[in-house]
């Protein structure tokens, strides 16, 4: 459909062409990311509209680990919705151990790894769905490896999932600059900033619990 297709256009920006698609994953991520701040629920609901907008994206723009990280993401949010009506929405927040915390980096570096040689040769494996070869395969894979660990840290209320999400911001900044996607990457600095919040409110509700 014309809608989804990434070059029909809502407005012009500054010489910048913002498609709808564009525009409404990149709001509803910045609302998720806020409620997510405030340890608040409604960020799960408001994800699931930003998951889907945002796997249409980045399809368009071969960006296809991110666009494969959002079913996961959609998977994840089921499960942390559920997670969180179970117990009180400021309670249980919780460090890692020093034992889980290695095994956090483990996984994420022989994700990335793993990963990215997948997608560098996704348009080998599945020539007939993925025509152009992945850009950025091992930056993408790192986001989605990252971000992988970062949504199940969120679900579980630990309080580490906020260092992933500023490492993660700090690469979708450079990164979806590069692909000309200037909105979305305008959205991940702020989003920087929200993830700082988020940890020293977090931290507060702790302290406060």
């Amino acid at each position: 459909m014309q809608f989804f297709d990434i070059q029909n256009s809502l407005f012009e920006i500054w010489g910048y062409s913002l498609s709808y698609v564009e525009f409404i994953g990149t709001v509803f991520g910045f609302v998720s990311v806020y409620f997510a701040s405030r340890a608040n629920i409604l960020t799960w609901g408001t994800g699931i509209i930003n998951e889907v907008f945002l796997f249409i994206l980045f399809f368009q723009v071969q960006l296809y680990a991110d666009m494969f990280l959002q079913v996961y993401f959609f998977a994840v949010t089921l499960y942390g919705w559920n997670q969180w009506k179970r117990k009180k929405q400021r309670g249980h927040i919780t460090f890692l151990n020093a034992k889980q915390r290695s095994w956090i980096g483990i996984a994420l570096l022989t994700g990335t790894i793993a990963l990215g040689f997948f997608f560098s040769n996704l348009h080998l494996l599945l020539p007939h769905y993925f025509k152009l070869k992945a850009a950025y395969p091992f930056a993408d894979s790192f986001v989605m490896m990252a971000s992988i660990l970062a949504t199940v840290l969120l679900a579980q209320k630990k309080m580490e999932n906020w260092y992933l999400w500023i490492l993660i911001d700090s690469v979708c900044v450079v990164l979806y600059a590069i692909k000309g996607i200037y909105f979305l990457a305008l959205e991940y600095g702020l989003f920087l900033i929200l993830v700082n919040y988020g940890f020293f409110h977090w931290k507060k509700l702790k302290a406060d619990a």
